[in-house]
């Protein structure tokens, strides 16, 4: 482990080491595609995504040990509007399982969380941050727990968290935790538009069941090295979300006159993703450019390598 900090106890079960804190970069998520299957018998959906980790938005789980008390002592700041600031929350959840897990109950943990990735936009905000506060949680404690072990935990936490962990491009299988590297370079461009409106996942799976498991009716052309792996973009949640959200078909309907290219759901809502062309206009400008005729804040983003980015210090 590397960096100085605060050598001695720090209570009868702590030692902080050479570790003062552990700051991880929880980075969102993107559904290029989805597909769901079926709802299977444990009460998960079975899945088939293409998935790949975003450079933006992102948040920042930092990790600190504590003299006390023991456990789990959570804080929140930043764009927190829905987001459970108790053991419901995922980072929470992911750092109390793996001290469990790790027989490390009695030890004190501090967990401030910086959100940035908003709430209920089907960017995979909460599961970003489990995986990050499993990574920084190990690290700090220096917990020997393997890649494969911290895996296994971040399935019980949610769906989404393993792919969180590995981040990069892969298809996402099962109910989530079946993972399989996409043959996807690092820097794929899209636009990604956000409307103020926020959707909860179980309700638009919900959806998704009362009416009776629905195949997406639209379907997007890739683009770029997209269309090496894909060979068309859909999202089966689509009516679903709308239902849960009839504005949803509205905000649709607009941003794809904007574009000029038509929209896809960004998971299970409510934001809407374009994969951008390569040879195409620069992305900031496109962004700035469909903002203007959406009047509602439009980002251009890229695919990263990682989806937790670990500092220390």
């Amino acid at each position: 482990m590397g960096g100085a900090g605060p050598g001695g106890p720090v209570n009868e079960l702590t030692t902080a080491g050479r570790l003062g804190r552990v700051r991880a970069t929880a980075h969102a998520k993107l559904n290029v595609s989805l597909q769901v299957l079926g709802r299977r018998d444990d009460g998960f959906h079975e899945l088939e995504a293409l998935t790949v980790s975003l450079n933006d938005p992102h948040d920042v789980v930092e990790i600190e040990a504590v003299p006390h008390p023991a456990g789990i002592t959570f804080e929140m700041v930043g764009i927190t509007d829905e987001v459970p600031t108790d053991r419901s929350n995922l980072a929470y959840r992911a750092a109390e399982e793996l001290l469990v897990r790790a027989g490390r109950s009695g030890h004190g943990v501090k967990v401030r969380l910086r959100k940035r990735i908003p709430a209920g936009a089907g960017l995979g905000g909460g599961s970003a941050d489990a995986a990050a506060a499993l990574v920084a949680v190990r690290r700090m404690l220096d917990i020997d727990i393997d890649d494969e072990g911290l895996a296994a935990i971040a399935a019980t936490v949610g769906s989404d968290v393993p792919f969180c962990l590995w981040g990069g491009a892969a298809w996402m299988r099962g109910r989530g935790e079946i993972l399989e590297r996409a043959p996807l370079p690092s820097g794929l461009h899209f636009l990604v538009a956000v409307p103020p409106l926020r959707l909860s996942t179980a309700a638009v799976y919900a959806a998704w069941d009362e009416l009776g498991g629905p195949q997406a009716t639209r379907s997007i052309a890739p683009v770029g090295p997209l269309a090496e792996v894909a060979t068309e973009l859909v999202n089966d949640l689509e009516a679903a979300a709308e239902a849960v959200e009839p504005k949803l078909r509205e905000f649709r309907e607009a941003l794809e006159a904007a574009a000029g290219t038509p929209p896809l759901l960004a998971g299970s809502g409510s934001g809407y993703v374009i994969p951008l062309d390569p040879d195409g206009p620069d992305p900031a400008a496109e962004a700035r450019r469909v903002s203007r005729a959406l009047r509602n804040p439009v980002t251009a983003v890229s695919s990263v390598s990682r989806g937790v980015r670990l500092d220390v210090g």
